[in-house]
């Protein structure tokens, strides 16, 4: 089996501001454009980037929009015209119910999967959004790729069930306040250390009422290093996915492996 070539990918860390979906895709536009010049073939937006994290319930379920609606499609556009892929965070209205999701868009604008968060984190997500029901995963130009929303990563067993799954990139659109920069700067390159696998974490900046965002987005490799870190201001991250690089990690340290053969408990 050939492997498949490096490939590059982008985080974009958007300022958080109270806008309506057409401005926010006319930055996302804008974040793709610059992403593809670096040669990116994958965005990953923030958690919730077309309604805004805050403002839950209301707000939130009133710019819900079902995952083939006129949001969804004009991001399809964006994707097919600049030639990358894009996971893009929203709140999908189906089945009578809203949920936290992550719309994957191909290069071509098809869809490659959407992803409903699977752990909704205190009252007011638990409040707005539906549960979503399974993981969720994708192949771009050979690699596979799993999708995790902020709260989701934070559980190992979620990261190790997508990385034996075949995984060898985790993207997680997220809403990261500032009380916890522990997440960021510690549990997320952990992830990636500990599955052998690089992480792309897309968080806001600035803030919104009620929740001041910590911004650090950040890319990172398998052997648990910052392969690019953002502040709290709007930036756009780059960074390659290494093939050889997962293949080494996992060699040196064969978590993977081994944790087939520990005993489970009753």
């Amino acid at each position: 089996m050939t492997e498949p070539a490096p490939l590059t990918i982008a985080v974009f860390q958007c300022a958080a501001r109270d806008e309506p979906a057409t401005a926010r895709l006319e930055r996302l536009d804008a974040a793709a454009a610059r992403a593809a010049a670096a040669g990116a073939r994958l965005l990953v937006t923030p958690e919730a980037y077309l309604s805004g994290y805050g403002g839950m319930p209301d707000t939130v379920q009133a710019r819900a929009e079902p995952a083939d609606g006129p949001s969804a499609r004009r991001a399809a556009e964006i994707a097919r015209r600049h030639g990358l892929a894009i996971v893009l965070g929203y709140p999908e209205a189906a089945e009578g119910v809203v949920y936290n999701a992550a719309l994957c868009l191909g290069p071509d604008g098809s869809v490659l999967a959407n992803h409903r968060k699977l752990g909704l984190s205190g009252a007011a997500e638990q409040a707005t959004y539906a549960r979503g029901g399974a993981p969720t995963g994708f192949e771009l130009d050979g690699h596979r790729i799993a999708v995790l929303i902020c709260y989701d990563l934070e559980f190992p067993e979620l990261a190790r069930s997508a990385a034996l799954a075949g995984a060898t990139v985790l993207v997680a659109p997220t809403a990261l306040v500032e009380r916890w920069p522990l997440v960021a700067h510690k549990m997320i390159p952990t992830r990636a250390f500990e599955n052998g696998t690089y992480v792309a974490y897309a968080n806001w900046a600035g803030s919104e009422p009620g929740y001041r965002y910590l911004g650090a987005s950040c890319i990172a490799g398998p052997t648990g290093e910052d392969l690019a870190r953002a502040g709290d201001d709007e930036a756009l991250l780059t960074a390659v996915v290494d093939p050889d690089a997962i293949t080494a990690a996992r060699a040196t340290l064969p978590y993977l492996q081994d944790c087939r053969t520990l005993p489970t408990g009753s």
